[in-house]
């Protein structure tokens, strides 16, 4: 068949029906159950459309109006409302809306700004940092050499004293503030102070409370971060990729030459204009009633949790995020998370700080409010999602336990159903 003849392009998903069947499959899975995984969330047909768009036919490399490529006319118009809705959004002067992911964005700030071997001071994994901040299996961890600062045992929160400490002995060309699992305020200004004082440029990564730190209800990094990184999902609730955000000019050719050609090639632009769209949503006055209900569920949910037995680490939560500590039941992590995806609630295992377990059987779980407030959830019914986390994880094995908690979630759901028909 001809690729220009018989309605090749009007074919939709119905002519590769094993395809359409993952996809509908995948579909009827987040109509029916719950999203606790912190690094997700659910997009408005806004985004979907936008995302999903005739842009992804476009190939663009380099900065709007200034490209590689012809035909770049909309391209442009797209990526430029992108970077001023953004700049808009956090109040700074300059952004990056590029990068395919946060790890991209990181890497490519690391690229720009740094030198290969140069020392880079971040958040141990291990106590709730993330991987693209120099874990050794990732190539920021081979290309720099990376010292990691924790958390203080008695109360699993940064310690400014250890990290100074650190700074001042090895000197770090770049301090990283934020991480993948700490779900406290990081005192920017402690950090800033540090880094003046050895020298060092300091990257704040907020891409688990960007929508917070947009709707004014967590510390906005800047004026004291000199760079920022953060997704477009998670908090924000918009498409999957990353953004860069500065303030000095002095910094802008470094970091757009890390993202292009530093660590990634051709735009995404289909990806750019669902965080355009996103953008947009969160300039909305109505993103900073979801914000709320945000941090109002993530606190509903620790608190029956809590009430329930089990441990939250550091005592509470500052955003959508929180970390539970399993020990007290006698269960680790990844049985957990599989027993609590058969009841329809999709968790993630995770390392808690000092965890004496490997990260394949973990003590812990991470859990987010993000998915649930954008479907409208009440504080009430993240309770009774707390409590069905308590009694699948009393009795993971107990398969009709775990069926009448699955009927409940599907009837959870369909009062909050998402992308009607």
């Amino acid at each position: 068949m001809s690729l220009l003849h018989d309605g090749y392009f009007s074919l939709g998903l119905e002519a590769d029906p094993e395809l359409a069947r993952s996809i509908d499959g995948e579909l009827r899975r987040q109509q029916e159950g719950v999203e606790l995984i912190a690094s997700e969330n659910i997009v408005s047909r806004l985004v979907l459309e936008a995302q999903g768009s005739i842009l992804t036919n476009k190939t663009v490399e380099g900065a709007p109006f200034a490209r590689y490529y012809g035909g770049a006319q909309f391209a442009d118009e797209i990526e430029s409302l992108a970077i001023e809705r953004a700049k808009r959004l956090f109040g700074c002067r300059f952004a990056n809306v590029q990068p395919h992911s946060g790890s991209n964005a990181n890497a490519g700030v690391f690229f720009g700004l740094l030198k290969l071997g140069d020392v880079l001071l971040s958040m141990d994994v291990a106590a709730g940092g993330h991987i693209s901040h120099g874990h050794k299996a990732t190539l920021t961890g081979r290309d720099y050499e990376i010292v990691n600062y924790g958390v203080r045992r008695d109360t699993e929160r940064i310690d400014l004293d250890e990290v100074r400490d650190l700074a001042l002995a090895r000197r770090p060309k770049m301090i990283v503030a934020g991480g993948s699992a700490y779900p406290r305020i990081i005192d920017f200004a402690g950090f800033r102070a540090i880094a003046d004082e050895v020298g060092a440029l300091l990257l704040v990564d907020m891409a688990h409370f960007a929508g917070l730190v947009a709707a004014g209800l967590y510390p906005d990094p800047f004026p004291h971060a000199h760079v920022v990184t953060t997704t477009t999902y998670k908090s924000l609730r918009g498409a999957r990729g990353g953004l860069v955000l500065w303030n000095d000019p002095a910094l802008s050719s470094a970091i757009s030459a890390g993202i292009f050609p530093g660590v990634q090639g051709s735009v995404m632009l289909h990806a750019v204009a669902g965080k355009a769209a996103c953008l947009g949503e969160a300039l909305r006055p109505e993103f900073k009633a979801y914000n709320q209900s945000v941090l109002d569920g993530a606190r509903a949910l620790a608190e029956a949790l809590s009430d329930g037995g089990l441990r939250i680490v550091t005592g509470g939560t500052d955003m959508g995020l929180l970390l539970v500590d399993l020990s007290a039941k006698l269960i680790t992590g990844d049985v957990a998370a599989k027993a609590l995806e058969r009841a329809g609630l999709a968790v993630n295992k995770n390392l808690i700080p000092f965890d004496p377990r490997p990260p394949e059987a973990p003590s812990g779980l991470r859990l987010s409010s993000n998915a649930g407030a954008a479907r409208g959830f009440s504080d009430s019914e993240f309770r009774q999602i707390g409590a069905w986390i308590l009694r699948v994880i009393a009795e993971p094995s107990n398969d009709r336990e775990i069926d009448a908690i699955r009927e409940g979630v599907r009837a959870l759901c369909a009062r909050h159903p998402i992308y009607r028909a």
